[in-house]
């Protein structure tokens, strides 16, 4: 049998654990190591096997500790897509968000009341350049709805659509307004 010998200084491992070392003493069949910790522990022979210690190159290691170092630069904080493409704006235009009392108003002055409303909110948000706007009409018979669209239409530099269903149901429509049009 192949006795394996062991020098003291020599860099060892632990075949069969997670432990290294160096030799502190060898002593007829018992090895000591001194593992990074500072534990000294004994060892057979056959437990052990010499490992070459490892070169540092120190200028690499110091400059990659400086790279560490350095301050790292402030991340600019990022909006998830879902929130810069949610609109800036919102109009309700449920009649008791419009006005104290409804009690003795036509229909037609509701709906008059309605759609000069949502024109004044729209000629608003395209004065303010505001992109992005949600006018929410509820379900109901869809006149308003149908009006609503009547107004949109009138404009160039706008475009409509029904607004995240997720968010506001089969209720709202979502205006965009192209801020490179002509609005004068």
């Amino acid at each position: 049998m192949n006795m394996k010998t062991f020098k003291i200084g020599d860099t060892v491992a632990v075949l069969d654990d997670d432990l290294s070392g160096i030799v502190t003493k060898v002593k007829n069949s018992v090895v000591t190591i001194e593992t990074p910790d500072g534990f000294e522990l004994d060892f057979e022979p056959k437990e052990l096997v010499v490992t070459k210690p490892m070169k540092i190159d120190l200028r690499a290691a110091e400059a990659i500790i400086r790279e560490k170092e350095q301050p790292k630069r402030k991340q600019a904080t990022t909006k998830k897509a879902k929130e810069r493409y949610q609109p800036t704006m919102e109009v309700d235009l449920h009649i008791h968000h419009l006005t104290e009392n409804s009690n003795r108003m036509s229909n037609h002055d509701m709906l008059t009341l309605q759609l000069d409303t949502a024109r004044g909110q729209l000629e608003f948000a395209i004065r303010k350049r505001i992109q992005k706007m949600v006018f929410i009409h509820g379900v109901g018979e869809g006149v308003l709805k149908t009006e609503l669209e009547y107004l949109f239409s009138r404009y160039d530099a706008v475009k409509f659509y029904d607004a995240d269903f997720q968010k506001y149901g089969v209720g709202a429509t979502e205006v965009y307004i192209y801020q490179n049009a002509n609005n004068s």
